[in-house]
């Protein structure tokens, strides 16, 4: 694995990845009820971090509260790697939204990947397909406790 791993801590804040620029921050509930609308379009949301990748660190996901849905916030193997004690924290995270219909295929590999990441088992049959895929392709966050 190559690649640059980015992290600098200031007094209760960890930045990870590039400079957090916009300034205006969208909802992710308004990206998963409206993906199309935003698909190629760079966001800043805010949230907790709800679960954190044990495997690499390379995904986050994100709930603006703990009744609403998460969001995955992935950045690529090695660039940034998110330490699991993380979950938790309150995160501003900065990137491009993705939004891809998958076949029910291509969804149970993704749970079947997802689940070894995680460490948890994983039951195809819990797959109805083809779904919409809403996540983030991280360029930055900047997590507090």
């Amino acid at each position: 694995m190559c690649g640059l791993l980015t992290f600098v801590s200031y007094s209760g804040s960890n930045k990870y990845g590039k400079k957090v620029t916009v300034k205006e921050k969208t909802k992710i509930s308004e990206i998963l009820s409206q993906p199309r609308k935003f698909d190629g379009k760079r966001v800043l949301v805010e949230g907790q971090v709800v679960d954190v990748c044990t495997n690499q660190g390379c995904w986050i996901m994100i709930s603006e509260d703990k009744d609403s849905e998460p969001i995955r916030f992935k950045v690529e193997d090695g660039v940034i790697v998110f330490p699991v004690d993380e979950k938790g924290g309150t995160v501003r995270a900065q990137g491009v939204v993705s939004a891809k219909e998958y076949t029910k295929e291509e969804l149970i590999e993704q749970g079947k990947h997802h689940a070894e990441e995680a460490g948890k088992t994983f039951d195809p049959s819990t797959v109805k397909g083809p779904k919409m895929v809403v996540i983030l392709k991280g360029e930055g966050a900047v997590i507090s406790r």
